[in-house]
């Protein structure tokens, strides 16, 4: 059974209704307005980050920051108004940051009628990123978040895996896609084959499958019911992808679905519809979904959007190199910054795997690979022209990380087993899930010469949260004086499961 099909979950006993997401609370006019999701940060770079909020009603953002955790000489910005418009979310940018510090932010929405009566504040901290050469740098990654109908579940403490990847103190956390689970209803519980019950919070935003943008934004805002991914979000700044179920199981642009799940089949209007939640709720900037992010001489990020520009799901065996998931602009661009990158690693997130098999349904294919193991076809083209080009200017020190299959996992590539010899050996590393059902593992491509050196999946398909060894996040960490990258792969507890260290 694959997990990609299983995503209603039969989940029984009701933990109570809670907030209305997506939509403001019931407040008495003139009244304080009340922050309703907590603070969150994201987009850290040198000098500038983003900073995060909701309220309940028309107000007006206000931010305070400092590098002093007691707001002493605190600078103050006034934010936007936050209206229906956006669901009141609102964003912030710090600006003239120093780099490498710690910045504490709080922020507070002021009533728009009565001048002076505002939110209490709520408080954050962020790290800027370093431009020192020995500084190190440290960041935790996942994705898949509350999938296949296994929601917030109060009988474990919510998703305590945002609690662990907290114990490691990162940097920042990149999500790696599925932030939401957009396609995946949650019902009030489950009783699992062995006879125990998971249980979740429900919400209204959560009976059916998102259409409208009211429903979409309720997504986002159901995963911010969780304490600890709140904890988590005020005190770590993130980098976010977006995959395919921020929308709907694997979709591309221009699809119409057969799904009588659905109302509205054009999954270009869905698609717009999530994408605006997307950018409400998440702290990211307006734009592409695809940038970098670099961290003084030791990583560059590349965050890469293979949903936007993805050709339609086939048997992906076609010959034409124009093709692919990237569109030939994210291509170049990926190409010309790995080619100016001094950093000494080039992380690329991936929001899906570069050798793995992803089937999408009996006959086509949701992901790069498609599994014959011989010369590049279908999208893998898009990918050999990268690592070929690259390779022939020099590059090294290249390193993917994704999630979307479920498991963990690390995989060396190498050209003495690929089916093409000309590019780099390589590391791709997958980390997943975090709160969703656990599953794999897939079978590997043998086009670009992969090894399986670990792998953890569960025993079962769509194991469940309540087996917290098959949820899965990743921790890089780089060294500030040797520059050594050290990758540890965890389970749910922070348990570390698998250790490699890459030196240059």
């Amino acid at each position: 059974m694959n997990r990609r099909n299983l995503l209603r979950g039969s989940v029984a006993a009701a933990a109570g209704s809670l907030l209305v997401p997506g939509a403001a609370a019931a407040y008495v006019p003139g009244g304080r307005p009340i922050l309703t999701h907590g603070v969150q940060s994201g987009e850290p770079r040198a000098t500038s980050a983003l900073v995060w909020t909701r309220a309940d009603r028309p107000s007006r953002l206000l931010v305070e920051y400092s590098h002093r955790p007691d707001f002493r000489g605190a600078r103050h910005v006034r934010g936007p108004v936050l209206t229906p418009g956006t669901d009141f979310t609102g964003k912030v940018a710090l600006r003239d940051l120093d780099p490498g510090t710690q910045v504490f932010y709080r922020v507070r929405a002021e009533s728009l009628d009565r001048h002076g009566v505002a939110s209490d504040w709520l408080t954050g901290r962020l790290t800027t990123a370093s431009t020192g050469r020995h500084r190190g740098v440290r960041f935790v990654w996942t994705g898949d978040v509350n999938g296949q109908g296994w929601g917030i579940n109060p009988d474990l403490g919510g998703m305590r895996i945002f609690d662990a990847m907290g114990r490691v103190d990162p940097d920042f956390y990149l999500c790696s896609g599925d932030t939401v689970y957009s396609d995946g209803p949650i019902t009030a519980a489950v009783t699992l084959p062995d006879g125990r019950v998971y249980r979740n919070l429900t919400d209204p935003a959560k009976d059916k499958v998102a259409e409208t943008l009211a429903e979409y934004r309720g997504q986002f805002a159901y995963n911010l019911l969780d304490e600890n991914l709140k904890a988590f979000a005020a005190r770590v700044p993130q980098i976010n992808q977006w995959d395919d179920h921020e929308v709907r199981n694997n979709w591309y642009p221009g699809q119409i679905l057969a799904d009588d799940r659905y109302t509205e089949k054009n999954v270009d209007v869905l698609a717009s519809r999530a994408r605006q939640a997307f950018f409400e709720y998440v702290p990211i900037a307006s734009g592409e979904v695809y940038r970098k992010f670099s961290f003084g001489p030791l990583l560059d990020v590349f965050v890469l959007d293979m949903r936007t520009y993805k050709d339609p799901n086939s048997s992906n065996v076609y010959a034409d190199p124009h093709l692919g998931m990237l569109g030939a602009r994210q291509r170049r661009w990926l190409i010309d910054g790995l080619t100016h990158s001094k950093a000494t690693w080039k992380v690329i997130a991936n929001d899906l795997p570069l050798g793995l098999v992803v089937p999408d349904g009996a006959s086509a294919q949701e992901g790069v690979a498609q599994g014959d193991g011989g010369a590049p076809l279908g999208r893998e083209l898009e990918f050999a022209e990268v690592l070929r080009t690259v390779h022939r200017r020099g590059v090294d020190g290249i390193v993917f990380l994704t999630a979307d299959v479920h498991y963990t996992a690390a995989h060396h590539y190498d050209p003495a087993r690929a089916a093409i010899g000309d590019f780099s050996p390589f590391w791709e590393f997958v980390s997943g899930p975090a709160n969703a059902g656990a599953f794999g593992p897939n079978a590997l491509d043998a086009t670009f010469g992969p090894e399986a050196v670990f792998v953890h999946a569960p025993p079962a398909a769509n194991t469940s949260p309540l087996d917290p060894a098959y949820q899965h996040f990743g921790e890089v960490d780089i060294d500030g004086h040797s520059g050594d990258l050290t990758v540890r792969l965890r389970d749910a507890t922070g348990a570390v499961l698998f250790t490699r260290t890459l030196t240059r």
